[in-house]
């Protein structure tokens, strides 16, 4: 079956982004957030300020080399997290897990917070604004750029 799509837009990656906010409100405070790189850095930022959190620490999982997926391996650790007591990891996606569960060996002790999460992802995080099925390819805004398009009528033959 072919994959479905999901374009997510900058508007609703931040009003998703500030409802995992207020989700994660009355589970803090906070002493700092982990941003899971590359795609939570920004739902990270707009949570950091939401929360009025200043401490932000990242964490590098790099599990593909060009198209390949591979074993994780962490390039960069969140050093400043400890066992991640008190801390918020965020992330933009939980799809398999793979990253989640790596990044929890790492921060034992953090609550796991992502914006979207599909099945196979959803048991590795505590918390999540909007599921999607796991055959659900979701474009985020840093991957897509606008276009143009051809009007429907300009490309029926006629």
């Amino acid at each position: 079956m072919a994959p479905r799509y999901y374009t997510v837009t900058w508007d609703q990656l931040h009003r998703d982004s500030k409802a995992l906010a207020w989700r994660l409100l009355e589970k803090g405070p906070w002493r700092g957030i982990v941003a899971i790189t590359r795609g939570g850095l920004i739902p990270a930022a707009i949570i950091a300020r939401e929360l009025d959190c200043r401490l932000i620490e990242s964490v590098s999982i790099v599990t593909y080399d060009e198209e390949k997926r591979g074993q994780p391996q962490v390039a960069k650790p969140p050093v400043a997290a400890g066992d991640g007591d008190g801390w918020l990891i965020i992330d933009d996606l939980v799809d398999t897990g793979t990253t989640a569960r790596v990044v929890r060996a790492l921060l034992p002790k953090a609550h796991f917070a992502t914006v979207y999460a599909k099945p196979a992802g959803k048991p590795t995080v505590d918390t999540f604004i909007t599921e999607v099925s796991q055959d659900t390819w979701i474009l985020f805004p840093w991957d897509t750029e606008p276009q143009f398009i051809a009007p429907i009528a300009k490309t029926v033959a006629k």
